[in-house]
């Protein structure tokens, strides 16, 4: 039988994009999956914070381990913006067209376009706390884009890259994103250690 994760977030688009990575190693659980209906308050300052914040309230109010994630996307001539604060950019309604509008917006006329996604995960698991990050610097496109992944990757064109992320395919933009690389360090993470404890549990040194 597979083991299930409990990943602690509501975005289907962000559930199914790591079960693709991940791959039949693991069952991801979403916070619909294991009943939690709340929308978690993002109230951290950084995306790790806000990553802490998501697993620490599935461990307390649920008692699962789980992991969660916070990505933002981080653009240079704006000082780091939108940062922390990239799913909800344009106004609480977190509407991806809203943001992208609004960061084209504010890069307009603007030459140096260069940017970089982040991801920071957090783990919790046998009771102690993990957390690994992925970064893919790139550029933001004059306007969107491809109808592929979700978020702003109409707009954000990897180092290297003609297509944007939501022009490639899914195996592709995984192979280099943000999120692809938290997520790998994350598997590499789970199968040593649960290999480890699995070891322990049945005796073995």
């Amino acid at each position: 039988m597979k083991k299930k994760l409990v990943f602690a977030t509501g975005n289907r688009h962000k559930v199914a994009e790591v079960q693709e990575i991940i791959g039949d190693r693991y069952d991801i659980l979403s916070l619909k999956d294991i009943g939690c209906e709340e929308d978690i308050p993002e109230t951290a300052p950084d995306l790790k914070g806000n990553a802490l914040l998501k697993a620490r309230f599935v461990k307390d109010r649920f008692g699962y381990d789980c992991f969660a994630e916070d990505t933002g996307l981080e653009v240079d001539a704006l000082g780091g913006a939108p940062g922390v604060y990239s799913a909800r950019y344009a106004g609480p309604g977190k509407d991806s067209s809203d943001n992208m509008a609004l960061l084209l917006k504010n890069l307009s006329g603007i030459h140096q376009r260069g940017a970089q996604f982040r991801t920071v995960i957090a783990l919790i698991l046998y009771g102690e706390t993990h957390t690994f990050e992925g970064t893919v610097r790139g550029t933001i496109a004059h306007q969107p884009s491809g109808n592929g992944g979700f978020g702003y990757d109409p707009v954000f064109l990897a180092v290297g890259n003609s297509l944007t992320f939501a022009e490639m395919a899914a195996s592709e933009k995984h192979a280099i994103s943000h999120r692809g690389k938290a997520v790998v360090q994350l598997l590499d993470f789970l199968e040593r250690t649960m290999d480890g404890q699995n070891a322990s549990d049945n005796g073995c040194d």
